[in-house]
């Protein structure tokens, strides 16, 4: 894998990590692209649909309900066309959208790409590399009490639930486990700091040395 020179940077974290942060700064310092919110924008753009509504489906699964009455019409011989189902926008299209915009920033390349599967999406492609950013369980309930301070006593429940909700979307239109340790290259510990991270990264991937990270770092 190494032989190949690392174009782009997939970053999955857990909830209060950091690792969107870390991942800003990453790309900061390579002077590459960050996509982040941008993945689900892209996503919109495509299906012609507002990004606000297309932010309501960002890294979640459509309701139970609603995923079994999709499983009753294909069942019931249904047409999703007839019933206008190529307008229909959920969390489905949008995964598949997103994933689009993946491989086609990875086609392009010199970019950090922040969770949405990336590092499923672009698995086995040359070029790529891999972070899943974790943090101690105090870490992040120490960041969801300063971000959301009226909901502090509650911190590890929502911590948990945003986690589980990223890992089901994964499973299912991945059929991966989110957290596998086999999907990455390289875990880290937000508690190391940025500077040590982007540092271990830099190295991990030679672009510390990289002419062109050199000249826009």
């Amino acid at each position: 894998m190494m032989h190949t020179p690392i174009k782009v940077i997939t970053v999955e974290r857990e909830y209060g990590s950091r690792g969107g942060e870390f991942a800003h700064d990453l790309a900061e310092k390579l002077g590459w692209r960050l996509l982040d919110a941008e993945l689900v924008a892209g996503a919109a753009r495509a299906a012609g649909v507002d990004p606000r509504q297309a932010a309501k489906f960002d890294e979640r699964l459509d309701p139970w309900y609603y995923r079994y009455g999709k499983v009753f019409w294909h069942d019931s011989g249904y047409s999703m066309a007839a019933i206008g189902g190529e307008h229909i926008f959920d969390s489905e299209r949008m995964l598949a959208l997103i994933k689009q915009e993946i491989t086609d920033a990875a086609q392009e390349g010199n970019c950090v790409l922040v969770g949405r599967g990336a590092a499923c999406a672009l698995a086995g492609h040359p070029g790529c590399f891999h972070v899943f950013v974790y943090a101690t369980a105090s870490a992040k309930r120490d960041w969801f009490s300063q971000a959301f301070p009226r909901q502090a006593q509650h911190a590890d429940q929502h911590l948990a639930a945003f986690d589980k909700r990223r890992a089901a979307v994964i499973r299912r239109f991945y059929q991966q486990e989110w957290c596998s340790r086999g999907l990455y290259h390289m875990l880290l510990n937000s508690c190391m700091g940025f500077k040590a991270m982007i540092e271990a990264v830099q190295g991990a991937t030679g672009l510390a040395t990289c002419p062109e990270a050199a000249a826009s770092g």
